[in-house]
């Protein structure tokens, strides 16, 4: 594994917190990623903050090529010398904000695996869970709260979770302590693992996003009150639902109930 704190000495480089630069130097962190993707010598992987190549260099030795998103210029061009230094060829590095990049983003199957900056964890699954062309998988290290938030059962549903479920199916494969960072952060993480739903076969297709999720929206628009409050022209208890039920208790099949009868 790549030391780096004495590569952050060799190229002077500092930190950046508004870019939410924390590098992963726990190897056993880095194993349970690299474990989840279940990657072969087939697969594309879409690296998004490849930083200091922690993790680069461990994905291009698995696999067919890595196209690493990094908006920072510096890291970038430190990249290339750490890439060449490690005689790795099979990565393309791309000096751009991950939520600008179109053409990059492969026709063909691919997988997203990254250790992202926090500020970017909402847009950013959002972005490749809406593309045409979804990864087939992600994994992700996201801050510990979020990944609770983004995986949530009833009765502790949000419009997050529900925005991500909707799409996709998340899991946490594993919770990181802040320590397994430099700099240390404020806050533990944990690596989840997200299928969009075209590879677990939800079938959404006759749903109209933007009314469903105004519908959602509306739900929750008055926090902790029945739904029956927020949603009046809904008659829940004709579609199965408890009347006093509240947004947060309320699954991804029940909020399909609950667009059909109010679109019907």
């Amino acid at each position: 594994m790549i030391d780096i704190k004495l590569i952050l000495q060799k190229y002077n480089i500092h930190s950046k917190k508004y870019m939410g630069q924390n590098f992963l130097i726990d190897e056993n962190v880095l194993n349970k990623i690299i474990g989840a993707a279940n990657l072969s010598l087939k697969d594309t992987v879409l690296e998004i903050g490849p930083g200091l190549g922690i993790l680069t260099v461990e994905l291009a030795k698995r696999t067919k090529k890595v196209i690493a998103i990094e908006k920072d210029k510096t890291l970038c061009e430190i990249l290339k010398k750490i890439l060449k230094e490690q005689n790795i060829n099979n990565v393309e590095i791309v000096n751009k904000d991950i939520l600008k990049v179109s053409d990059e983003i492969p026709n063909s199957n691919y997988k997203i695996v990254a250790n992202i900056p926090y500020y970017l964890t909402s847009p950013l699954i959002r972005k490749f869970l809406e593309v045409e062309n979804k990864p087939s998988l992600m994994i992700l290290m996201v801050q510990k709260e979020v990944a609770q938030r983004i995986t949530a059962k009833p009765p502790h549903m949000s419009i997050l979770s529900i925005a991500v479920q909707f799409y996709a199916e998340p899991e946490i494969i594993d919770y990181v302590p802040k320590s397994s960072f430099f700099p240390m952060p404020k806050v533990d993480s944990a690596i989840i693992k997200i299928i969009p739903q075209s590879y677990v076969g939800r079938a959404t297709s006759h749903i109209n996003m933007k009314k469903f999720f105004k519908l959602v929206k509306t739900g929750f628009s008055s926090k902790r009150k029945m739904l029956k409050n927020n949603l009046p022209e809904i008659d829940l208890e004709k579609i199965g639902l408890n009347p006093k039920v509240r947004a947060e208790n309320l699954s991804i099949d029940d909020w399909m109930k609950i667009y059909r009868d109010f679109y019907s």
